[in-house]
C-alpha cells in the first residue's frame, strides 16, 4: 500500500523556519520531519511513498537526491577525477516519488494531482508535519474491516497550557499540567483511503479537509480511527521545539525503530 504525504504548504506559523526551507524539512532530533514520518510508516513495513510537492519542493528533492551524502561516510579523491566513494552507506527499504503538486493548490487538489502515481489500490495519506506512535499495522486492519471508503485517525489533543486549580474563594489550590481539550475529537491525518475517494475531489482548488471530507462524512462513508497514545503536530517554533527535546532526550514516542 503506498503512502502519500502533503508536503507543499507554506508553513505560515512556524515562519521563523519555513522561510528557508519547507516545514517537512524542518528539523527534530537532528532529521527533517519527513524523514521521522516515513521511518514510522516503514518500522511497519510500508515503504513506498508519494510526496506531493509545492512550497520550495526542491530543498525535499535535493535531500532525497543526496541522501547518500547526508547519511555515510564520502571519500572524495580529487586526483582520480574527483571520484566519489561512499562508505557504510545507510541504505532505507523506500521508494519515494516527488510530485510537484502545485505552488498553490490546495490539500485536495495535490491529492487529485498524484493520482496517476496511486493508481486504483487503496492508499495511505498524512500531513508532512505530525508525528504519532501509531500502530500503522492496525489502523489498516480497522480500515479493511469497516469497509467504508475511508479512515481517518481522530485524536483528542492536550491543551496548549496547564490549569489551575482554584475553590470557591479564588484561592488557588494547585496545578494541573497538559490537560486534554474540551473533550472533542480532531483530524490528526494518518487516513487510509480507497481509490474511489479520489473522485470526490474536483481540482487544485479543494480542500480535502472540507468538501472532501465531509461529503464522505455526509455520506456515512468515512470511519474513524481513535487513538488515545500519542500525537502532536509542528504548527509552532514551540512545538518544533517540544518534538526536538523528545528526540534529544531520547524519549520520542513514536521513534520505535
Amino acid at each position: 500500500m503506498k503512502v502519500v504525504i502533503l508536503a507543499g504548504g507554506y508553513g505560515t506559523r512556524i515562519s521563523e523556519e519555513s522561510v528557508l526551507t519547507p516545514k517537512p524539512m524542518i528539523e527534530i532530533g537532528g532529521k527533517p520531519i519527513l524523514w521521522h514520518i516515513l521511518k514510522i510508516y516503514s518500522s511497519y513495513g510500508f515503504n513506498d511513498f508519494i510526496v506531493c510537492l509545492g512550497y520550495k519542493g526542491d530543498k525535499i528533492k535535493q535531500y532525497f537526491a543526496n541522501y547518500a551524502l547526508h547519511n555515510s561516510d564520502v571519500t572524495f579523491d580529487f586526483s582520480n577525477e574527483g571520484l566519489m566513494k561512499t562508505h557504510h552507506y545507510v541504505a532505507e527499504p523506500w521508494r519515494v516519488t516527488l510530485v510537484e503538486t502545485g505552488k498553490d493548490t490546495l490539500t485536495g487538489g495535490r491529492v487529485k494531482r498524484v493520482k496517476d502515481y496511486i493508481g486504483d489500490e487503496p492508499f495511505m495519506l498524512t500531513y508532512g508535519d505530525g508525528v504519532a506512535d501509531i500502530n500503522i499495522s492496525e489502523l489498516v486492519r480497522y480500515h479493511q474491516e469497516h469497509g467504508k471508503a475511508a479512515t481517518v485517525t481522530a485524536v483528542q489533543p492536550p491543551g496548549r497550557f496547564g490549569s489551575l486549580k482554584i475553590d470557591g474563594k479564588q484561592k488557588v489550590e494547585g496545578f494541573t499540567e497538559k490537560m486534554k481539550g474540551d473533550g472533542g475529537w480532531i483530524n490528526a491525518g494518518f487516513f487510509v483511503m480507497q481509490p474511489e475517494v479520489l473522485d470526490y475531489i474536483e481540482g487544485d482548488h479543494s480542500i480535502l479537509e472540507r468538501e472532501t471530507l465531509e461529503r464522505l462524512a455526509a455520506e456515512g462513508n468515512l470511519m474513524a480511527y481513535p487513538h488515545a497514545g500519542f500525537w502532536h503536530p509542528m504548527d509552532t517554533l514551540r512545538d518544533k521545539t517540544y518534538l526536538d527535546e523528545l528526540c534529544k532526550n531520547k524519549k520520542a514516542p513514536w521513534s520505535k525503530w
